[in-house]
C-alpha cells in the first residue's frame, strides 16, 4: 500500500478526490467510498485499491496517480509493470477501473466531476459492502466430526421446504465467517447431483474446492480457473471469469445444482452470462451483504431469501466472539477540525491528536489494564504508531509498529511474533484493516479518530474471530470531544447503544447479555473484569447521533432540485430567502454547509408553490408530456430533440459538435429550398455565425428548459448532452418514433404560423 499523496493545499490527494466526489454526488454518498480497499492480485499478493465503490452490483476501483510514481518515463520498469499488474488484476476480478492524476484534480476539478457522472452515472445506486466483517478463513473442516450449527440446520431445512414447493432458486444471507460454504456443500451433497460452484476470487474458489473434498469425498472435485481446466469432475469449482469465458465448454444441462458465491454481484454481466447459459434444477446464491431498498437486483434474481444471519446475530449464536467496551475520555477538542463528510482534514487532526498528553493516556491505559494481553492499537499515522510503540517499549513491554509501507518480510516477521505472543502491542495505522487476521487478539485500542463507519468496522473485525480460551474481545474507545457533526465513530455509536456501563458487553449471546444486565443492575461487575479497575456503578449516556444516518433518509439540496419542475435558481432563492427551511444543516466548515430536507418538506413546498413533483417513476411520462405540449417561441426545441434522437448512442448521449452540425444543416437546408429558415432576428436566419455562437445559442435557449426539468444533462468539459438515464432506459422504440413525429408536426405548424405572420 502506498503512502497517500499530498496535494498542494496540504490535504491528501485522497481527501481532494473525496471532495470532488461529494460535489458530484452529494456528501452523504461519500460514505460508500472504501479507501485503501484490500484485494489479492492474480499471484495472491496483497494489494490495495485507492478507492472501491459498489454501484448497483458493479464494483468500481478508483486509482489516484501521482505522475512521479506512475509515469513510465519517470519510474523504473519494475514499478511501472507492477502497476499494470495491479490494474489488470482488478479487471480480472470483474471490476471497472478508473484512474485520475493528482495534478488533474488540482487543475481541472470540473473535468473530473463531469467524468465521474459519465463513468458512474448521473443517478448511481451506491451500496454498502460488508467485506470488513471478520472471516474464519483458517478453520479446518473434518467431515467425520462435522457438527452443523443451528443456523445451518435451519437454512438447510428452509432450502428443503422450498424445493418441496417446487421453487428452483434461493438465497442464503449469512454474515462472513459463519459457514455459508459448508451449508451450501452439505445441501449439494444431500441432493447428490452434479454441482457447479462459482466465485469471483482464486482464494474463494480454492477454499470451496477444499471444502467439497473434505465433506463430499465420494465424488471428484475439480478446479476450473486460470490454467486449471478440470471440467469433467463431478463437482467443478470455477472462477466466474473463467466459466463466463468458456461457457461453450459445458452443455446447458451439465449441472443440476449451481452455487453462486458473493451473489450480490449476480446482476453483473459475467454472472448473467453464466445464469443465462446453465439450466440447473436448483440455483443457490450465497451472500454476506444484506439487500438494500435502493438496489433490488439480487432479489430480482434469487426471488427468495432462505435464511439470514447478520453480524449481531452471528455473535448472539456464538459464531463470533462477544465484545466488551471501555470508553476512555481524552481532553482533545476536535470540534474545530474540518472534515469532508467522511474524513478529517489530516493537518487539523495531526495538530490536535499528536500531543504528549493523549499519547501518554494511550500508553498509561495499556500498561494499567492490558499489558499482558495481545493488543492491537489502531493509530492515526505511521509516525503516531511508531511513537506509541516506542513509549510502550520504554515501559518494558515488547511492542512494534507496522504499516503498509514496510518491507513485506519485515512486516511478516513482526506479525508472526505477535501471533506467537512475543509481541504484546501491535501499533498499526493502516495495515490491519483488511487482509490480516489474528484470532488470538484479545484487545483493540481505537486510538485513531475516524468518521468512517466502514473503517471502524474493519478495525473491529480484526479482533472478533473465535480462538480457544478467548472469552471476549475488549475494545477501548478513546473518545475525543467533538461536535455533533464531526463526531468520530465509537462502538456504542456503531451499535446505536445510548447506555454505557464500563466493561459491559456490547455484543454477546442472549444469555451473556442478560447475565451482564443483571450484574450491572445490582451494581456488580462481571468476574471477567476483576483485573480491570472499572466501577460497575458508573454510567454514561452516549450521544449516538450520526448525521450520515439522518441524511440517508433525507434529500440533499441537489436531490430536492431534481424532484421539482422549476429552475434550480428558483429553489436556491427560496431557500436563501427562508421560504423553504432545511430540516438539517451540516456545517462542514465555516464557509461550507450541507442542507437536507425531509420528503414531507419537499411535498409541502411543491403544494405551496404549485410545483410538480418528479421521481424516477414518472420522469419519462413527464418528459413525454413536455414534448407533446411543447410551446415554441422559436423552432429550436424540436430541432434539438431531432438532433439528439437521431444521433444518440446506446446510452442516450450525443456530442455538442454533432448537435451544432445538425442545427446548421437543418437551417441551411431550409435556406437552400427557399423557405423561411427562422425569424429574422435568429442567428440561424441571419447567417455568418460561428460554431461557438451556435453552441451558445443552443445551450441558452432550447436546452435550458429541459435541463431545469432534469430531462437533459450537459457534461460541459466532455462536450456531451445526455438524456436523463431514467428517461432514456424506459423509452420504447415507438415512443422515440413518436417524439420525432411530434417534432416534425410542431415544426410544420410553427413555420406555417410565422410564414402567415410575415405575409
Amino acid at each position: 500500500m502506498t503512502t497517500p499523496l499530498h496535494a498542494a493545499s496540504g490535504s491528501t490527494a485522497e481527501d481532494l478526490f473525496i471532495e470532488l466526489f461529494s460535489d458530484t454526488f452529494g456528501a452523504e454518498k461519500a460514505g460508500y467510498l472504501y479507501s485503501q480497499y484490500h484485494f489479492y492480485d492474480i499471484y495472491n499478493n496483497d494489494r490495495f485499491a485507492d478507492f472501491m465503490i459498489e454501484n448497483g452490483a458493479k464494483r468500481i476501483a478508483i486509482e489516484i496517480d501521482d505522475e512521479a510514481s506512475h509515469n513510465p518515463r519517470l519510474v523504473s520498469d519494475n514499478k511501472f509493470y507492477d502497476d499494470l499488474l495491479k490494474q489488470n488484476s482488478m479487471i480480472h476480478l470483474g471490476w471497472d477501473v478508473y484512474r485520475w492524476a493528482v495534478r488533474q484534480m488540482q487543475l481541472q476539478p470540473d473535468t473530473i466531476k463531469d467524468e465521474l457522472r459519465v463513468f458512474l452515472g448521473s443517478s448511481p445506486h451506491f451500496r454498502e459492502v460488508t467485506d470488513c466483517l471478520p472471516c474464519q478463513r483458517s478453520k479446518a473442516i473434518e467431515a467425520d466430526n462435522l457438527e452443523l450449527k443451528e443456523h445451518q440446520k435451519v437454512a438447510l431445512n428452509a432450502l428443503e421446504e422450498m424445493r418441496g414447493r417446487h421453487e428452483t432458486i434461493a438465497l442464503i444471507y449469512h454474515a462472513t465467517g459463519t459457514g455459508k460454504t459448508v451449508t451450501a456443500v452439505t445441501d449439494a451433497k444431500r441432493i447428490g447431483k452434479r454441482t457447479l460452484f462459482i466465485a469471483h476470487t482464486n482464494e474463494l474458489v480454492t477454499q470451496a474446492a477444499e471444502t467439497f473434498k473434505a465433506l463430499w469425498s465420494e465424488v471428484s472435485t475439480g478446479i476450473y480457473m486460470g490454467v486449471q481446466k478440470e471440467k469433467d469432475a463431478f463437482v467443478v469449482c470455477g472462477s466466474v471469469q473463467s466459466i463466463a469465458l468458456h461457457t461453450e465448454e459445458f452443455s446447458e444441462t451439465a449441472f443440476d445444482y449451481l452455487i453462486i458465491d458473493e451473489a450480490h454481484h449476480a446482476s453483473a454481466e459475467t454472472y448473467q452470462k453464466i445464469l443465462a447459459h446453465f439450466k440447473p434444477s436448483f440455483t443457490l446464491g450465497l451472500t454476506a451483504t444484506p439487500e438494500r431498498a435502493d438496489d433490488q437486483n439480487i432479489l430480482d434474481i434469487f426471488k427468495n431469501t432462505a435464511h439470514k444471519l447478520d453480524i449481531k446475530t452471528a455473535v448472539e449464536i456464538g459464531e463470533l466472539v462477544s465484545v466488551r467496551c471501555i470508553r476512555i475520555h481524552t481532553n482533545i477538542d476536535l470540534t474545530k477540525v474540518r472534515f469532508n463528510s467522511v474524513r478529517y482534514n489530516i493537518r487539523d487532526l495531526e495538530s490536535k491528536i499528536f500531543v504528549p498528553d493523549r499519547n501518554n493516556l494511550i500508553v498509561d491505559t495499556f500498561m494499567e489494564y492490558v499489558s499482558d494481553k495481545r493488543t492491537v492499537i489502531f493509530c492515526a499515522s505511521v509516525k503516531h504508531a511508531e511513537e506509541i510503540a516506542s513509549k510502550i517499549r520504554e515501559r518494558g513491554v515488547p511492542a512494534e509498529a507496522v504499516s503498509g509501507g514496510m518491507k513485506q518480510s519485515d512486516r511478516g516477521t513482526i506479525l508472526a511474533k505477535f501471533k506467537r505472543g512475543d509481541i504484546k502491542a501491535l501499533c498499526a495505522c493502516d495495515l490491519l484493516n483488511e487482509g490480516w487476521d489474528c484470532p488470538e487478539t484479545e484487545v483493540l485500542f481505537m486510538a485513531r479518530p475516524t468518521m468512517s463507519k466502514v473503517l471502524y468496522t474493519q478495525q473491529l473485525g480484526r479482533g472478533m474471530r473465535l480462538s480457544e480460551g478467548k472469552e471476549f474481545l475488549m475494545v477501548f474507545d478513546f473518545v475525543d470531544n467533538a461536535s455533533q457533526y464531526n463526531m468520530p465513530y465509537s462502538l456504542h455509536r456503531l451499535m446505536k447503544l445510548k447506555d454505557y456501563h464500563p466493561g459491559k458487553r456490547v455484543l454477546g449471546t442472549r444469555q451473556q447479555m442478560q447475565a451482564d444486565e443483571e450484574l450491572y443492575r445490582k451494581g456488580e461487575k462481571p468476574e471477567a473484569l476483576i483485573d480491570y479497575p472499572v466501577s460497575a456503578t458508573d454510567y454514561e449516556a452516549v450521544d449516538v447521533f450520526n448525521w450520515q444516518d439522518e441524511a440517508a433518509g433525507m434529500l440533499s439540496q441537489m436531490e430536492f432540485i431534481r424532484r421539482v419542475d422549476v429552475q434550480s435558481e428558483t429553489v436556491e432563492r427560496y431557500i436563501r430567502d427562508g421560504r423553504i427551511i432545511p430540516d438539517m444543516i451540516v456545517p462542514l466548515s465555516e464557509h461550507k454547509k450541507l442542507k437536507y430536507f425531509r420528503e414531507e418538506t419537499l411535498v409541502a413546498a411543491a403544494g405551496e408553490f404549485g410545483w410538480t413533483l418528479i421521481n424516477d417513476d414518472n420522469r419519462k411520462e413527464l418528459f413525454m408530456d413536455m414534448v407533446r405540449q411543447m410551446d415554441m417561441s422559436y423552432s429550436y426545441k424540436p430541432v434539438l430533440l431531432k438532433a439528439i434522437f437521431t444521433n444518440a448512442d446506446k446510452d442516450g448521449r450525443v456530442s455538442i459538435e454533432t448537435i451544432v452540425a445538425y442545427f446548421k444543416d437543418y437551417y441551411e437546408d431550409r435556406k437552400a429550398r427557399g423557405v423561411t429558415p427562422e425569424k429574422p432576428n435568429s442567428i440561424f436566419a441571419k447567417g455568418g455565425y460561428t460554431d461557438t455562437e451556435a453552441r451558445r445559442n443552443i445551450l441558452s435557449n432550447p436546452f435550458k428548459r429541459f435541463e431545469d426539468m432534469q430531462m437533459l444533462h450537459h457534461t460541459k468539459t466532455l462536450g456531451i448532452i445526455e438524456i436523463e438515464p431514467t428517461v432514456w432506459k424506459h423509452l420504447t422504440d415507438d415512443e422515440k418514433a413518436e417524439i420525432l413525429r411530434i417534432c416534425d408536426e410542431k415544426l410544420e405548424k410553427y413555420f406555417e404560423r410565422i410564414s402567415g405572420e410575415k405575409n
